[in-house]
Formats: structure tokens, C-alpha cells, sequence
């Protein structure tokens, strides 16, 4: 099957990035795209909340979902926006993606489960959580002959969530991203190329690229890695386009009998420290 990641430069206004998505989408279902990922914060990114507040609505009735189904719809393909901020009754945002069928129908939903809240020495705290509220349920669907696993961004760094996807069958991992240059040069490859090998996956990560209207700059560099841990198609680069790669389920059989690290996984116990 072949799969398309699509790097974009987002900026804070819905329908201009809807206008950047659908020639990107168009190019990756011309080109045989059965599946085609989108970046996380793919309608907004914002510049704080209360951008954010101006431009994100509720879930149900969404017009700029609306316009996504019309893109799966139009081209046929299983099309995942990678994430939306979706507005909640608390006053806070579920970081939302969205899976579309081929006949512009939602597949699946899935929440961001981590949120980044952190206290770096030298800076103002951050807290994601003041903004987002986390997910509870990791999610997996069917596309074409695989099982997807769902993640959004900072879900990469917790390999609890992708094991847990892989043992409930899952064989390709999405992980659409907006990530950092800094951590995106420290990171990137190596934890996405490490969520490929421990559960013998293929990983399809679409990322946001370049400097964004709202200040912040990304990292792009978007990836499919196949379930040996090989990187088989990257955007080497952070300007917006599409990455497409041909993917096998035979792989994933192939790597999991190679290192059966899912089946010979074990419970043990880690005793208290005396003292």
C-alpha cells in the first residue's frame, strides 16, 4: 500500500491552511497515496490561547471538518488530519485527530494523551495542560490492510502508548508533530526510529516545517520508517510538500518473527529499596 506524509507551515488562520492542505492532498492521491497523514496543529496554530480561543470551535457541526471529508471524499483515500484544537465545555482544547474513510465518513477519533507540563531552569514553566485536556484512550482502526495506532507529537516519548497500540494489533503508527528545531534535532530520528524497532511498525510521522506566523519554528523532516528501523523516505528539509512511501504487512510479520520483543515480554516485580 502506498502512504503520503504531508509537511506543512501552518499558520493561525483555518481556511488559509485548509487552501495549503488540498493541492498537497490532491498530489499524494495522484501519485497513488491509499493513505495520506497530516501534521499536528494542522487548521491552527495559534500564537496562545487566546488565538486559539478565536479560531477553534466544538467538534460536532465543525465546517472546517466538514471541508476535510470533502477532501477524502473528492480523492478517495483514508485522510488523517493529524490534529485540531477542538473547543470543550471547560474552557480548555482537546488536541483532536481525525481519520477519515474514502466516502468522507470519520473512521476515528483520537485525543492527545501526554501533555507537555515542564519546569526548564532559566525559563517560564509550561503547561499544557492549562490549555489541552488529555485523552484517556489509545485508539487503533483499520486502513487498507493495515491497523493503524494512533499518537499525536509528544505521545512519542512514552513507549508504554506504542506498545500498547502494536499489542492490540496495530502495524503502522501515525505521529503527526509539530516538534521544536532544538529537540527535533536532538530527537526526532532516534525516538521515532526506536518506536519502529521495539514494536516492529512501520512509523509514518508528518510534520510541521519552518518559521511559523505565530513565532514558533518547526522542525519538518518528515518520516516513514518500516518495522527494521530503516528511515525508507524522509523530507530532508523543512518547506512544505509530500513524502510517499510503499509499505508491506509482510515486513511487520517479518521483523516481529526476526525480534519477537512483543510476544517474550514479561512481568516482573522491582523491589523496595532497603535502607
Amino acid at each position: 500500500m502506498k502512504i503520503a506524509a504531508i509537511q506543512m507551515r501552518s499558520g493561525p488562520e483555518p481556511e488559509a491552511n485548509l487552501d495549503a492542505l488540498a493541492p498537497l492532498i490532491a498530489e499524494a492521491a495522484d501519485e497513488g497515496a491509499r493513505y495520506v497523514l497530516t501534521p499536528e496543529v494542522t487548521l491552527a496554530f495559534a500564537e496562545n490561547r487566546e488565538g486559539l480561543s478565536r479560531v477553534a470551535g466544538p467538534y460536532e457541526n465543525n465546517p472546517h471538518l466538514a471541508r476535510v471529508a470533502q477532501l477524502a471524499r473528492e480523492h478517495g483515500v483514508h485522510l488523517h488530519l493529524g490534529s485540531l484544537a477542538v473547543a470543550l465545555e471547560d474552557g480548555r482544547f482537546a488536541n483532536r485527530s481525525v481519520l477519515f474513510a474514502p466516502d468522507g465518513s470519520v473512521a476515528a477519533t483520537y485525543d492527545k494523551i501526554h501533555l507537555f507540563d515542564a519546569d526548564i531552569a532559566g525559563l517560564n514553566a509550561y503547561r499544557e495542560s492549562a490549555t489541552y485536556r488529555g485523552g484517556e484512550a489509545a485508539v487503533t482502526a483499520p486502513v487498507g490492510p493495515f491497523t493503524l495506532g494512533f499518537s499525536i507529537c509528544y505521545d512519542m516519548r512514552f513507549p508504554a502508548l506504542f506498545n500498547a497500540l502494536a499489542n492490540a494489533g496495530a502495524d503502522l503508527l501515525a505521529v503527526p508533530a509539530a516538534f521544536t528545531v532544538p529537540t527535533g534535532e536532538a530527537h526526532w530520528h532516534v525516538l521515532l526510529r526506536a518506536r519502529a524497532i521495539e514494536t516492529g511498525s512501520y512509523v509514518i510521522a508528518a510534520a510541521q516545517g519552518g518559521q511559523h506566523a505565530n513565532g514558533r519554528a518547526t522542525y519538518g523532516h518528515s518520516l516513514v520508517i518500516d518495522p527494521w528501523g530503516r528511515i525508507i523516505a524522509e523530507l530532508d528539509h523543512d518547506a512544505p510538500g509530500v513524502l510517499l512511501a510503499e509499505i508491506d504487512p509482510d515486513r511487520v510479520a517479518d521483523a516481529r518473527q526476526r525480534i519477537p520483543a512483543l510476544a517474550n515480554v514479561r512481568a516482573f516485580a522491582l523491589p523496595q529499596a532497603l535502607g
